[in-house]
């Protein structure tokens, strides 16, 4: 009878084992687990989304500039070494901040209000030590999981479901989080600065 029952219960097992890594007919694996981005064609950036780890697909239009379509195949937000030398460009991404009504919830300073400071170290997400990680999180918006989880962020990418208003093109999203840095008051490493091609 025990042998009887091991039996079973080692046939459930292997049963559901197989089913688990069964593939569907277009190969991808049946899986209830949010999908995680795959390796991107060269020369493009591997953006994923802050919520859930899924790809964030942004793609270059006709109506971006040289610098959005720049960081759209490397990652690396083109003002930010531009802002941190020149402080009359950096206005720029200032004025879209407050413009954006990004001050609204991060304050007119960007030190934090009903959300958190994004210009000191105590990142609510790690990733946001990178242009790269920033601009997902604007772009994609967050579900409040954060390091300290003070409640989500919306969509604010113009290309992405659900965004908010007319939405924000890839520039913008780079000037704002170009003048970020530039307010950046956490003291220590600024590996932003030093940001290469992925």
């Amino acid at each position: 009878m025990n042998q009887l029952k091991l039996s079973i219960t080692l046939v459930l097992v292997l049963f559901a084992l197989i089913s688990c890594s069964k593939k569907d007919a277009s190969g991808a694996a049946d899986s209830a687990a949010p999908a995680t981005a795959s390796a991107a064609p060269a020369g493009t950036c591997n953006l994923v989304s802050t919520k859930d780890g899924s790809p964030l697909v942004i793609k270059v239009t006709d109506k971006d500039t040289p610098e959005a379509k720049q960081f759209l195949a490397t990652c690396v937000n083109p003002y930010t070494k531009l802002y941190a030398k020149d402080a009359e460009a950096a206005k720029a991404g200032h004025k879209q901040f407050n413009f954006q009504g990004c001050s609204g919830c991060h304050g007119g300073n960007a030190n934090g209000l009903m959300g958190p400071s994004i210009i000191d170290a105590q990142w609510e997400y790690p990733k946001h030590n990178t242009d790269k990680g920033m601009f997902e999180t604007v772009a994609g918006g967050t579900n409040g999981k954060g390091a300290t989880a003070r409640g989500s962020m919306l969509t604010w990418h113009e290309q992405l479901p659900g965004h908010t208003g007319d939405g924000l093109d890839t520039d913008t999203i780079l000037k704002i989080t170009a003048w970020l840095r530039t307010q950046y008051v956490g003291g220590g490493a600024t590996p932003w600065l030093d940001e290469k091609p992925q």
